[in-house]
């Protein structure tokens, strides 16, 4: 469980890898002493503008400590999400930002397993991929159908695709802080 300084300290390290990233400066986030920063761990940086959706990127395992992969993390979601343009210098006034913090994925047999609020999902079929995080249920009020459902269309599946028995479906919790 990371700190209130800490996630600030997140926060801030995002914040200024996306000014530096539009602005084409080059930023490396200063090294920290704080143990839960230091570790690897996966997470994913999500972007709002005017409460709307505006990026959002992460990975599950890092290879580099936390305050390092969210940096790398928060850049990508500003520049490489293919749903958005990347940002531009005009919308460095109006953004705010969310990270999760993720523990490890655990592969399920039994949905009933999902509890909608506490858990992501990340659903493999084949070669399709789809990730949506334990907040997303939450903020549209789905039920664990629905968010599975929804899960499997953000993979580019049928709804219905989490039924299927070679679909690989993994939960996930997460420490959520925002701006």
């Amino acid at each position: 469980m990371l700190s209130k300084v800490a996630e600030i300290y997140l926060l801030e390290t995002a914040r200024q890898a996306i000014i530096h990233q539009v602005r084409q400066q080059g930023f490396q986030p200063e090294p920290t002493a704080v143990k839960s920063l230091n570790v690897c761990s996966g997470c994913f940086v999500t972007i709002k503008q005017n409460g709307h959706l505006r990026g959002c990127i992460g990975n599950f395992q890092s290879q580099q400590p936390l305050y390092r992969e969210v940096a790398t993390m928060a850049v990508a979601a500003a520049s490489q999400d293919p749903r958005f343009p990347p940002m531009g210098e005009e919308e460095l006034d109006n953004f705010s930002l969310e990270i999760t913090v993720l523990s490890p994925l655990e592969k399920i047999s039994d949905t009933s397993e999902i509890a909608v609020g506490k858990h992501g999902i990340y659903i493999i079929k084949g070669h399709n991929r789809g990730v949506l995080l334990p907040q997303v249920a939450i903020e549209y009020d789905w039920n664990r159908e629905t968010f599975l459902q929804q899960t499997c269309v953000k993979a580019g599946l049928t709804e219905d695709s989490w039924q299927h028995p070679d679909t690989d479906i993994y939960i996930f919790s997460g420490q959520i802080f925002h701006e």
